[in-house]
């Protein structure tokens, strides 16, 4: 990734909306090179999706807990299974460690935490959970730093 993609990436984050002409605009280049970069991004994977970011707190689901879970040995796939079925459940990421996966959760209320995990729990693949609910928010998920530094990390 190079500086123009940096750049690029940084304002479609800033803009979401922005169409190419605009984008080509504001970066001082053709609008077929910003076309051609934007296509090349997704090819490669760095761009996933131009979707909407949706606040699950505005969907009712002002509750967010990081839900750490022991997995039976060798059930993992009926495990993730179980996961994929609760809705409320917005990621899973296996990680290393005393525990098998990670699982960002939301909920309407702390009441309905319990609800949710007790669903997890209905599973006979997972073991045990741990949660923590999250207090607030200090950095939001961002990447532009990253991409900022990335072109510079060669």
């Amino acid at each position: 990734m190079d500086e123009l993609d940096a750049r690029l990436l940084v304002t479609m984050r800033a803009h979401p909306r922005i169409g190419l002409t605009e984008l080509a605009r504001l970066l001082g280049v053709a609008r077929g090179t910003v076309q051609a970069r934007v296509e090349k991004l997704t090819a490669r994977g760095v761009i996933v999706d131009f979707g909407p970011t949706v606040s699950a707190a505005g969907t009712g689901h002002p509750i967010l807990a990081f839900v750490w879970l022991q997995i039976a040995q060798g059930r993992l796939a009926e495990a993730v299974q179980a996961l994929h079925d609760v809705p409320q459940i917005l990621e899973v990421h296996g990680t290393s460690g005393q525990h098998d996966l990670l699982c960002r959760v939301v909920a309407r209320s702390t009441d309905h935490l319990q609800e949710v995990i007790a669903r997890i729990l209905a599973s006979p693949a997972v073991q045990r959970t741990d949660t923590t609910i999250a207090l607030s928010t200090q950095i939001p998920y961002r990447i532009e730093p990253l991409i900022a530094s990335s072109h510079e990390d060669r």
